[in-house]
């Protein structure tokens, strides 16, 4: 058999938080790391019902659980996600400041004929806290995996899952779809002129006013690849794509980026390709990106700085 003072000085040397309630709720034990948590010595609360003393705990899952296991000899462990802090315990020698995140156990056991319930509190604090470094750390390599590192606009990555949702959306509920291929004009020869350090200012300083250009919180503005970029533009038919690809092309140009002496122009600009989704004709990424990559070539051969519309669907519109 235990001698008590070595069980007692056990309980003191715990690294988890004991609380044992009779039958009627009344605490039986509070050892010493409940003590130092929570500013609250164990001769102040022993003998006092517990929701009476923690008022706060009342209707919480902790209360349910102390009465399963006292009414129904059942053990609980608390969900920490739906149940944080339940006690007001902080670390050693702080009062009033964050709560320790806890993990809670409540389990029933019997002494002769009398029912009891244990509670073990143990801090997590350290462990939810690396768990949300881990998340958040996680969330950032998920959102860096859709941005271009360079312009910090949606890489080619990401504007392929946002133009397959888009496309799903359009088959499903019958909505408006358009996509807009863009390509500065003559941009090797600003390179080999300028240099690749002062080419990938330019491609900044573009994607950042394309990108501006796109107020809709659904718009999205991506860099497609090298001095290539794309829109894709939900609820918006071709008509509204030509006007919005005409702003664009028209806010490069007023950019007024001194082009190499080479280029056809003497400032920056842009090329645009449009098309629109269409059931009968452009219903997948392949051949609606098709249909821009067309109508943006055209506008090359067109002389540049242009719009130009899917061939097909202009004519029908």
């Amino acid at each position: 058999m235990i001698h008590p003072k070595l069980f007692e000085r056990v309980l003191g040397l715990a690294n988890l938080g004991l609380v044992v309630l009779d039958s009627s709720q009344n605490i039986v034990l509070w050892n010493q790391w409940m003590a130092s948590h929570s500013g609250w010595s164990a001769s102040r609360v022993q003998g006092n019902e517990l929701f009476d003393l923690i008022p706060e705990l009342r209707g919480q899952r902790l209360e349910q659980a102390v009465h399963t296991a006292l009414v129904n000899n059942l053990p609980t462990q608390l969900p920490q996600a739906l149940n944080r802090t339940p006690f007001a315990l902080y670390p050693t020698g702080t009062w009033g400041g964050e709560r320790m995140e806890q993990g809670v156990s409540v389990t029933p056991f019997t002494e002769g004929k009398e029912r009891y319930c244990l509670i073990e509190v143990s801090d997590v604090s350290t462990t939810v806290g690396r768990e949300r470094q881990l998340r958040g750390q996680a969330e950032a390599l998920r959102a860096q995996s859709y941005v271009d590192g360079l312009t910090g606009i949606a890489n080619r990555r990401h504007f392929d899952v946002a133009l397959d949702r888009e496309l799903r959306r359009a088959h499903r509920n019958g909505n408006e779809l358009s996509l807009l291929l863009m390509d500065i004009d003559s941009f090797k020869a600003y390179n080999d002129h300028f240099g690749h350090q002062q080419g990938d200012a330019c491609l900044s300083l573009v994607a950042e006013a394309f990108a501006g250009m796109l107020q809709r919180p659904a718009d999205l503005a991506a860099r497609y690849g090298g001095e290539e970029f794309a829109a894709v533009l939900p609820d918006t038919g071709l008509v509204q794509a030509q006007q919005h690809a005409e702003a664009i092309r028209a806010c490069i140009a007023a950019l007024a980026i001194t082009h190499a002496p080479a280029a056809v122009r003497n400032h920056v600009t842009m090329s645009i390709g449009v098309a629109s989704f269409d059931k009968t004709r452009l219903a997948d990424a392949e051949s609606l990106l098709g249909a821009a990559d067309r109508a943006l070539y055209a506008a090359k051969h067109a002389g540049r700085d242009c719009v130009v519309v899917d061939s097909v669907q202009d004519a029908a519109a």
